[in-house]
């Protein structure tokens, strides 16, 4: 083999690697524990030439990851559940593991994920982060709600303007209760000094992405939800057909049928989560605006309920940021190819309005 296949069942104390020393053609096991960084990178520095080392994807590896790229080393991160599913015996330990691992690499059947650009990971963790704030936020916000209901006060989002937090300072309170609500508003300040700070920092990373801006035309996208997409589906090349897209995000259905017996689970909700429940929010002002997103909405709503009929439009808008992602194009040219589409299978020319092509309408013959 021209390339050095090593197989690593990563922990986040240990792992175990398994690699084939060519002298003797003998499998070589080891293990090597985490303490001891300059150990673990002593042991890779000893291999020369094309080393590509596979791992299962985790949340507690990027470090490994950074010092194996430091390295010159290639890496390789595989999906956990295919390749548990792809072992000959039943007994599990580390060894197997990482036997197994090398095995499916040395064979080409090793279930590679796709590792996105190290600025891409950088914009997503900072979205997570974000995302977190957001969720402490919220729980604070709705905790001073409960103590203002407690003291007769239901002002809704009022209560957080100047007068609202004047008349709520004036509210009779217990002296626990004025105890948290002071906690409350104190924690609040720095919450949104650094939700401020995080968007300040979105701003500047797609100040020149044309692919972001390009996004942010269609209604509904907004600067998170535009970077969550770049940065999730580029490049969008490797992506076959709208309905490869829609899997990877976890909007592709599940069932369970058999014989006669037809059953549907709802989504597969594999992916980004991050991701759906940006998607998830963006339609909501997507089908205010949109007149054939709204159409396909109240149509789905009156047969399927609300719920499915949301993450049923947000599954269009992915689809629709990826065609605008693909094709290089904004709001307005998708809108045009769609009319011009819709209009040729029925036959008819187009006659939309000036102010959607964005040009002239060309004369009728």
């Amino acid at each position: 083999m021209d390339a050095i296949y090593i197989g690593v069942d990563f922990h986040a104390r240990q792992q175990t690697t398994c690699y084939l020393k060519t002298e003797s053609g003998e499998l070589v096991i080891s293990e090597l524990k985490h303490q001891d960084k300059a150990q673990v990178r002593a042991f890779y520095q000893q291999f020369q030439g094309q080393v590509i080392v596979g791992l299962e994807a985790s949340g507690y590896s990027p470090w490994f990851e950074t010092m194996l790229e430091q390295l010159g080393c290639e890496v390789w991160l595989g999906h956990a559940t295919e390749i548990r599913r792809r072992a000959r015996w039943r007994q599990k330990n580390d060894r197997r593991d990482a036997e197994l691992i090398w095995e499916l690499m040395v064979h080409n059947e090793f279930p590679r994920l796709h590792r996105p650009a190290l600025a891409s990971r950088e914009v997503l963790r900072m979205l997570r982060y974000r995302q977190k704030l957001i969720k402490l936020r919220t729980m604070a916000k709705n905790s001073l709600q409960a103590i203002a209901l407690q003291a007769g006060l239901a002002k809704g989002k009022q209560l957080f303007t100047r007068a609202g937090q004047a008349e709520f300072e004036r509210a009779a309170l217990s002296p626990m209760l004025h105890w948290q609500r002071e906690h409350w508003f104190t924690l609040l300040q720095p919450l949104n000094q650094q939700l401020l700070e995080t968007m300040v920092w979105f701003k500047a990373q797609s100040k020149d992405d044309p692919m972001v801006t390009r996004l942010r035309t269609h209604p509904g996208l907004g600067l998170l939800t535009a970077l969550c997409l770049v940065h999730t589906l580029q490049p969008v090349s490797r992506f076959r057909n709208t309905r490869k897209v829609a899997a990877y995000a976890g909007f592709d259905p599940i069932e369970r049928s058999s014989a006669e017996r037809q059953r549907f689970l709802g989504i597969s909700k594999a992916g980004s989560r991050l991701l759906r429940y940006l998607l998830v929010e963006a339609a909501h002002t997507a089908v205010r605006y949109d007149e054939d997103l709204q159409r396909f909405y109240k149509r789905l709503a009156q047969r399927r309920g609300r719920p499915k009929a949301k993450v049923a439009a947000a599954r269009k808008l992915l689809i629709r940021a990826y065609i605008m992602m693909r094709d290089e194009i904004d709001y307005a040219e998708f809108r045009r190819r769609a009319v011009a589409a819709r209009l040729a299978r029925t036959g008819q020319r187009p006659d939309v309005p000036e102010v959607l092509i964005g040009q002239p309408a060309s004369p009728r013959q």
